[in-house]
């Protein structure tokens, strides 16, 4: 027969279960609201800008956006072919957040550019290393 009364551990794991749910559940309202604060900035051509999860920088300085709190659409023309683009907030968001791209750095080629640019720099890449290989002797 089980008893009635609770062990340390047992309340202890329901201490902990609660905590866990509690912590949950604020991080889930904090997630409804960057969303909806997102929401908001999108319908401003704005989206906001998250601090923590920039990369660290050395610099004394501050980029603009970081001043602001918000990426704005940033318009360049692209170094290789000319046409001119635009350096959208999203595009923005990902590369400094998510892709961990240096504060200071900005857009200079469009898509197409950027491509041709990784497919040349890849084809580079395999000629140089299968020149390599042919130098080296096979080990023995």
């Amino acid at each position: 027969m089980k008893r009635s009364k609770q062990k340390p551990g047992e309340i202890e794991a329901g201490q902990r279960k609660a905590e866990q749910w509690h912590r949950l559940q604020a991080q889930r309202a904090a997630e409804r609201q960057r969303l909806r604060d997102y929401k908001i900035a999108l319908a401003r051509d704005e989206v906001p800008v998250d601090t923590a999860r920039l990369a660290p920088s050395n610099s004394y300085s501050i980029p603009d956006f970081v001043e602001r709190g918000t990426y704005r659409p940033e318009p360049f023309v692209c170094k290789d072919c000319g046409v001119a683009e635009v350096w959208t907030p999203l595009q923005q968001k990902w590369w400094y957040e998510t892709a961990k791209g240096d504060v200071f750095t900005k857009a200079v080629r469009c898509r197409a550019c950027r491509t041709r640019e990784r497919a040349r720099k890849s084809a580079a890449r395999r000629v140089h290393l299968e020149g390599l290989a042919r130098k080296t002797p096979p080990a023995s």
